[in-house]
C-alpha cells in the first residue's frame, strides 16, 4: 500500500473522500476505488497539473501580497474584488496574538451573513477553509458558531472551529477543511458565512484551486458500494469533503511538493492499529511510468515511492493483519481510494503479490 484518500459527500448528495485502507470504529457505507497499478519502468515525462483557477485569500488582511512559509502568495480581502460590497457594515478585521503564520495572523469576523464571490471556469474545484480558533476583537473563541454554504451545498452547519480543534488527536492549534464543489457553466462560486443566532462567524483564509474533471468524480464509472450489490455514482451533483489523505510510510507534506493541486498528505503511522506496522520500503531511486488511466497528477511521486508490505514469509504474514483505524462520522458515504505501485523487490515477484483488502 502506497497511499490512501478518504472523502465524504455533502448535500444534496453527501459523500466523504479518503486515500487509504480503512477499518472504522463506527458504522457507515464505503465506496471503494482501486487506482490502476503503476509499474516501475523508465520514467515518462512528469508534468504537474496546472490549475485554471487558483486563489489564496488572506481574510482580515489589508496587504496586497503576503508570503506564507511555503512560498505561496496570499492576497488580503480588505479591498478584494471577491468580497461583498457591504464588507465594512457586516464584518470586522482582527489579528491573532502570538501567531506568525499566514493566513492565521489575521481574521475576518462576520456579524451577519457575508458572501465571497469568485469568478471561475466550469468544473470541480478544491475549496479549503483555514481556521485558527482564538479570541478576536474581544469575542471569545467559544462565541463563534456558523454555517458555510456554497450554492445549494451546506458544507458546514453550526460549525465551531474551537470545539473541532479541541477534539482532535494529536492536539493542533489550527485546522484546514477541504471540500470539492462543482461549478456550472456561466456560474460564479459563491461562499456564504452565516452566524448562528446570537453567535459570530470568522475566517482566516480561503484557498480555491481547480482540479482535473475525472480525478474523483465520473458520471460514466460507477463505484462498488462495499458489502452490497449496488453501484454508487459520484457525479457532478455531489459535493465531497476530504477526511483523510495519507502517505503510507512516508513523511507529511503538501504545498509546492504536490502535483499542482496543493493537497496535503499526512504520515500514516498514527493511524496504524497495534504494533504490526509491516515492512517498509522506499523507492527513492525508482523511475515510475504513469498511464492515461492513472496520470502523474493522481498522486505525487513521494506517495508512489514509499509503501508498507506484510513481507514474503507466509508463516508470519498469515498470522496478522496490517490495519489502519480512522474515526469517522456516521450518516455519510465514504469514498476510499487505494494507491498501489510496484516500486521494488518486497521479497516476492509481482505476480505473487496477492492479498485481501477489508473495510468494515
Amino acid at each position: 500500500m502506497n497511499g490512501d484518500d478518504c472523502i465524504s459527500s455533502h448535500a444534496p448528495a453527501s459523500q466523504k473522500i479518503s486515500d487509504m485502507s480503512i477499518n472504522s470504529i463506527r458504522p457507515f457505507a464505503f465506496c471503494l476505488s482501486f487506482l490502476p497499478l503503476l509499474i516501475s519502468m523508465a520514467a515518462d515525462t512528469i508534468s504537474p497539473y496546472s490549475p485554471t483557477n487558483y486563489f489564496l485569500l488572506d481574510c482580515g488582511s489589508s496587504s496586497n501580497t503576503t508570503l506564507s512559509s511555503d512560498g505561496r502568495t496570499w492576497r488580503g480581502d480588505s479591498a478584494s474584488k471577491f468580497s461583498s460590497s457591504n464588507t465594512q457594515n457586516v464584518s470586522l478585521e482582527s489579528t491573532a496574538a502570538s501567531v506568525e503564520q499566514v493566513p492565521y495572523m489575521t481574521a475576518r469576523i462576520f456579524t451577519s451573513q457575508f458572501t465571497y464571490t469568485f469568478p471561475v471556469s466550469a468544473g470541480p474545484k478544491f475549496v479549503r477553509f483555514y481556521f485558527y480558533p482564538a479570541a478576536y476583537s474581544g469575542i471569545h473563541e467559544s462565541d463563534f458558531f456558523f454555517n458555510v454554504t456554497s450554492g445549494v451545498y451546506t458544507v458546514m452547519s453550526n460549525f465551531s472551529a474551537s470545539l473541532t480543534v479541541a477534539a482532535m488527536e494529536p492536539q493542533v492549534a489550527s485546522i484546514v477543511k477541504e471540500f470539492i464543489i462543482h461549478v456550472w457553466e456561466n456560474q460564479t462560486l459563491n461562499i456564504t458565512f452565516s452566524p448562528s443566532p446570537s453567535f459570530y462567524a470568522f475566517m482566516n483564509g480561503i484557498e480555491l484551486c481547480s482540479m482535473p474533471n475525472n480525478l474523483y468524480i465520473s458520471d460514466s464509472e460507477p463505484i462498488p458500494l462495499v458489502a452490497t450489490n449496488y453501484l454508487f455514482y459520484i457525479d457532478i451533483y455531489t459535493a465531497l469533503e476530504t477526511v483523510y489523505r495519507l502517505n503510507v510510510d512516508g513523511a507529511s507534506f503538501g504545498g509546492e511538493r504536490e502535483t499542482g493541486m496543493f493537497r496535503t498528505w499526512q504520515q500514516d503511522s498514527s493511524y496504524i492499529f497495534g504494533a504490526a506496522s509491516g515492512l517498509t520500503l522506499q523507492g527513492n531511486n525508482t523511475d515510475i511510468r504513469y498511464t492515461r488511466a492513472t496520470p502523474a497528477h493522481t498522486a505525487p511521486t513521494a506517495v508512489d515511492s514509499s509503501c508498507r508490505s506484510m513481507g514474503p514469509i507466509p508463516d508470519i504474514n498469515l498470522n496478522y493483519n496490517l490495519t489502519w483505524i480512522f474515526p469517522v462520522d456516521s450518516g455519510f458515504y465514504y469514498l476510499v481510494r487505494l494507491h498501489f505501485c510496484e516500486i521494488g523487490n518486497v521479497g516476492t515477484p509481482p505476480s505473487e503479490n496477492m492479498w485481501h483488502a477489508i473495510l468494515q
